[in-house]
């Protein structure tokens, strides 16, 4: 049993056989100096000094009712709310008519064990017993009706202390993870002072590893380095530094880069107009590394999130602020984009909630802005503070910080499964590097595009980086045409299939090489699509037709060979009309763009000319194919 809780069961009896209402006024002097010094202690923020003061006051004076009521203020103070009631309750006894300087902050204890019904009851009280009208106590009864109304519906939450690798005696928050599930990169303020970044990395047990500190040169002795995001492959930090030589503002976001041989730069100040005079912090970068969503605080409006766009001279573009659904006249801070790049979620004070900082999220829109803010929900939210919350790809394992009763010292990281109406889409990838065809050790920095099949929608243009390494976010649920496209080289075509696969657990490594433009070259297009036995284009084959037409005109003088392949089924006859078909459709397709029919040759191999075993629908698949043949250039 907890020792205060002890002590005041002691207490309780005692009162009930002995005690008689104290004042402070009427106390003795050895009570009233202990309870100076815990006022003084409160004034300090020593609260576990003021509650042992208290203590000695209370056994001074068994019936000290201003020592109690100080007590349960403390004890709110100190998110000790059950020893807050308990403390409450023992000053009922005593003297109910002295409880009215306690009774928010009882209200705020009960709130904080979950019985919003009796706080708000007494909160309503108060307010209509009050002679004057009180902000704090309307704050608190918007927060109570807001429970009352939702916290029935409670949502399921059963938060799993990550354990000794990753949590310690001080304090860890601030999780972040690559989207492999591999990495995990968190915050530590190192005896209390110094924050610095630590990393954890799974072993073949897919258990977390000893945390290490990230070490030098983005850790330092001098500074603190916090609120970090890593980017989801791995090669990118984002972070916060205050008070940094040359930094802009009093504290300003900075990055750093991981090189081939897996040590980390100098961290660089991200400058205008990223950072300004004003306070910069949280950074969170979108799975494609194009977008930066970050908190900015200015004298005005307080604290908001902002985004910027990478710019094609590799500059960060003019930071926007987001839209009314995300940004309130209260605080908004710690923003994560999930790797589907659609779900956002961020901390407020300023939207509907239980009290503090709770933690919404928000979709994005089919015109791209932000959807109606969610409030994620009791127990999660609480009437204290929620931030900094952050979801792996899986789209249901969260990762949150708190001080829970299993903590190994103040703040420590936890995981639970997110429930699935707050969930993201799960979301897998495909990584490699792009190389010359003819020498797979030279590597290309080429532009990769990922599109959505059905609507036509650009989800994201990346660069492959100095080395040729790429990744690619593909949320579950949708077809994607993929395309690798460098100037000299015919683009490379792939098609990933994921509409019907919520339960595929499988990413993609592929390293893509890109063959150059030249006579002979061939270019298979994955993502020219008919109906079987048909010759229509699908409006999915648009994209990539798009494609050819554009390196037609890029290169005038171009001749080309349309190919269309087929399977085996059916008979030979069939499918060599069938493939001469599809090759002339494709063919008016280009010429309809204003490609000359003189440069375009249609024709039907049917299944003569297999690249795969016509004995697995795989193999079929891969015979399933239009190719693209450059027959001349002059």
């Amino acid at each position: 049993m907890n020792k205060v809780l002890f002590l005041l069961i002691c207490l309780v009896m005692c009162i009930d056989l002995h005690a008689q209402v104290v004042t402070y006024e009427n106390a003795k002097k050895k009570a009233q100096k202990s309870f100076d010094n815990a006022q003084l202690a409160v004034q300090e923020y020593k609260l576990e000094d003021a509650i042992a003061l208290l203590q000695d006051a209370i056994k001074t004076e068994p019936g000290f009712t201003d020592a109690y009521g100080q007590m349960v203020i403390t004890s709110v103070e100190m998110r000790k709310y059950k020893e807050a009631i308990n403390s409450y309750e023992v000053l009922v006894r005593l003297d109910s008519a002295s409880t009215r300087p306690a009774m928010l902050a009882y209200c705020k204890a009960l709130s904080g064990v979950g019985r919003f019904k009796e706080a708000l009851d007494l909160v309503n009280l108060y307010i209509a017993t009050n002679k004057t009208k009180s902000a704090k106590a309307e704050g608190l009864k918007a927060n109570l009706n807001f429970a009352v109304n939702t916290a029935q519906q409670a949502v399921p939450f059963q938060p799993h202390n990550l354990g000794d690798s990753i949590n310690s005696k001080d304090p860890e928050y601030f999780p972040s993870l690559t989207i492999d599930n591999k990495t995990l990169i968190f915050t530590r303020r190192v005896n209390g002072k110094n924050e610095d970044f630590y990393v954890s990395e799974k072993d073949d047990s897919s258990k977390w590893g000893p945390a290490v500190s990230i070490g030098q040169p983005v850790n330092s002795s001098s500074f603190n380095e916090g609120a970090q995001n890593v980017s989801q492959d791995g090669k990118m930090l984002v972070f916060t530094g205050c008070d940094f030589p040359g930094g802009r503002g009093s504290c300003d976001i900075y990055y750093t880069i991981k090189t081939q041989e897996g040590l980390w730069i100098d961290p660089v100040n991200m400058g205008a107009p990223i950072n300004s005079r004003d306070w910069e912090s949280q950074p969170c970068l979108s799975a494609d590394k194009q977008t930066l969503y970050f908190a900015r605080e200015t004298p005005g409006s307080g604290s908001d999130i902002y985004t910027s766009q990478l710019q094609p001279n590799g500059k960060w573009g003019m930071p926007e602020r987001l839209g009314p659904n995300i940004n309130t006249t209260g605080r908004e801070t710690t923003p994560f984009i999930h790797a589907d790049n659609q779900t956002l979620y961020f901390a407020s004070n300023g939207l509907q909630g239980y009290g503090g900082m709770d933690i919404f999220y928000s979709r994005r829109q089919a015109d791209g802005s932000w959807g109606p803010a969610t409030n994620l929900g009791y127990p999660i939210n609480t009437i204290d503070e929620e931030a900094s919350l952050v979801v792996a790809s899986d789209g249901k394992t969260a990762y949150y910080a708190s001080d829970r009763a299993d903590s190994r010292g103040e703040l420590d990281i936890y995981s639970f499964e997110l429930y699935p109406a707050a969930r993201p889409l799960k979301t897998l990838f495909v990584r490699g590097f792009v190389h010359d065809a003819k020498n797979i050790n030279r590597r290309l920095i080429a532009t990769l595009d990922l599109t959505d099949l059905e609507t036509g929608y650009n989800i994201a243009t990346i660069k492959s980086d100095e080395y040729g390494n790429y990744l690619v976010t593909l949320p579950v649920g949708k077809d994607y045409a993929f395309n690798v496209n460098k100037k000299g080289f015919l683009f490379h075509s792939e098609n990933f299939s994921l509409k019907n696969s919520t339960d595929q657990d499988s990413s993609f490594e592929q390293n893509i090489p890109l063959t150059a433009i030249d006579t002979g070259a061939v270019l298979i297009l994955h993502n020219i699509v008919f109906d079987s036995k048909q010759y229509n284009l699908k409006p999915a084959s648009y994209y990539e037709l798009e494609k050819v037409v554009a390196l037609m005109k890029e290169n005038p003088t171009m001749t080309t060979e349309i190919g269309g392949h087929t399977d085996n089924v059916g008979s030979g006859y069939d499918n060599m009309i069938l493939s001469e078909n599809r090759a002339k459709a494709v063919l008016n397709y280009l010429v309809s763009k204003g490609i000359s029919a003189d440069r375009l040759e249609a024709k039907g191999y049917g299944e003569s000319k297999p690249v795969g075993p016509n004995t697995t629908e795989a193999g079929r698949a891969l015979n399933r194919r239009t190719e693209f043949k450059i027959l001349c250039l002059e």
